[in-house]
């Protein structure tokens, strides 16, 4: 999958276009909720080294939130990596060109889930 088609998912399932507040970073991407504005994905430019490659490679990779229960249930096979630059017990590294679309697709929506507002009770 390449980012323009990881951005099209997101703006087709979700509504959401990329924002990039970065200053002076024009590549990485934020994609957040309309209302509680939490990221629900982060889609940066990182060396395949960071990952355990023996290669400096700079490709498109995606974090993802998941719930703590699904941590090992992807691995490389699937282009899923603990993720860079987050805490790796909730978020994931997918890397874009490795992953098949559907486990992107899926780790997404769990993402977006598991980051959406929250709806409180009523209290009787």
């Amino acid at each position: 999958m390449t980012k323009e088609s990881f951005l099209s998912l997101c703006l087709d399932t979700y509504g959401t276009v990329p924002d990039y507040p970065f200053d002076e970073d024009f590549e990485t991407a934020v994609l957040r909720h309309g209302d509680n504005r939490k990221w629900y994905a982060i889609c940066m430019r990182v060396s395949r080294r960071r990952f355990g490659f023996d290669c400096d490679e700079v490709i498109d990779v995606v974090n993802l939130k998941i719930p703590i229960d699904m941590q090992g249930s992807f691995g490389p096979s699937d282009g899923v990596y603990p993720a860079y630059h987050m805490n790796k017990l909730h978020w994931v590294s997918v890397l874009l060109p490795d992953a098949p679309a559907d486990v992107v697709q899926f780790l997404v929506g769990i993402s977006f889930e598991m980051t959406k507002k929250k709806m409180k009770r009523k209290q009787l």
